[in-house]
C-alpha cells in the first residue's frame, strides 16, 4: 500500500510540475503607439508624464543607467525643466582637494542615480530578486512597448506563492514584482486622470523614449537618404535613356 501511495504522490507532483511548465501566457494588449511606422514620432506630453510615473513609482526599484538628464533635452523638456529635474538628484562626486568624495546637485551631464549601489543591494532589498536596469527594457523585451503595457495593467488577485503575483502576461504567470500601479499614485501637472491604464500608456511611452532616444533623428535621417536616392534613380533613369538614345542614333547613321 505504502509503494502505491508514494506513486501516486510522485505522480501528483509531475502533474502539477507539467501543469506549471504549461502555463501559455495571455495574448499581449495591442496599443496604438505614436512611434511605430517609418513616419511615427514620439508622444511628448506622454513621455513627460511617464517621466513623473518612472520617477515616483518605479524608481524605487529600478535604475535608468544609460539615460543622462541631458537626453530629456529631445524628449520636450527645455533646459530649464531638464536641470531642475537634475537638481533634485544628489550626485556623488569627488575627490576634491581635500582627497574627500561629496555629493552635489545633478547637472545635465550626470546620469539618472539607481536606487541601489550594485546588484547585491538591490538583491538583498527585493527578496533576492534583482529589479532590471530599465534604459533597453522596451527593445530588450519581446513584444516590446505592448508587453509593458500589458504586463503593467494586467496583475489579477489570483492566488500566487509568498512573494509572487500573479500576472498572466508574465512568461509562468507569477511575477515577484509588486503591481506598481495604483489609481491616482501620481498627479499630472497637465490634469490627465491618473488611471492606471493612463499611467502605464505614459511610462511605456517614457521607457521607449528611453530605449532608443535618436528615433526621430534616424528616422529624418532615413527619409532624407531615401529621398537623395530616388531622385539618383530618376537622374540614373534619364541618363540611361539619353546615353543609349545617343548609341542607337550613332548605330542607325552608321548603317544607312
Amino acid at each position: 500500500m505504502k509503494k502505491y501511495f508514494f506513486i501516486a504522490l510522485l505522480l501528483c507532483q509531475v502533474s502539477a510540475l507539467a501543469s506549471e511548465g504549461s502555463f501559455e501566457p495571455k495574448e499581449l494588449v495591442k496599443m496604438s503607439w505614436s512611434f511605430e511606422g517609418p513616419l511615427g514620432t514620439f508622444d511628448k506630453q506622454a513621455i513627460k508624464r511617464g517621466l513623473k510615473v518612472y520617477q515616483q513609482v518605479c524608481a524605487a526599484c529600478h535604475s535608468l543607467n544609460r539615460i543622462s538628464f541631458r537626453h530629456l533635452l529631445g524628449a520636450g523638456f527645455t533646459p530649464e525643466e531638464a536641470k531642475l529635474i537634475a537638481s533634485e538628484y544628489q550626485v556623488k562626486d569627488g575627490p576634491n582637494d581635500d582627497g574627500e568624495y561629496y555629493e552635489r546637485p545633478g547637472m545635465l551631464s550626470d546620469y539618472f542615480v539607481p536606487p541601489y549601489a550594485n546588484r547585491k543591494a538591490a538583491e538583498a532589498a527585493n527578496n533576492a530578486a534583482y529589479p532590471p536596469d530599465l534604459s533597453l527594457i522596451a527593445r530588450g523585451r519581446i513584444g516590446g512597448a505592448n508587453y509593458l503595457y500589458s504586463l503593467l495593467i494586467g496583475f489579477t488577485d489570483d492566488e500566487a506563492p509568498e512573494g509572487l503575483y500573479s500576472n498572466p502576461y508574465f512568461s509562468t504567470g507569477k511575477i515577484a514584482m509588486a503591481p506598481p500601479l495604483s489609481e491616482d499614485i501620481v498627479s499630472y501637472e497637465d490634469g490627465t486622470p491618473a488611471t492606471v491604464e493612463q499611467m502605464a500608456f505614459d511610462v511605456v511611452n517614457f521607457l521607449q523614449w528611453a530605449s532608443e532616444y535618436e528615433m526621430e533623428h534616424r528616422k529624418r535621417l532615413g527619409l532624407k537618404v531615401m529621398g537623395f536616392l530616388s531622385i539618383l534613380l530618376v537622374l540614373s533613369w534619364v541618363s540611361n535613356k539619353r546615353i543609349w538614345k545617343d548609341i542607337k542614333q550613332v548605330s542607325n547613321d552608321g548603317t544607312s
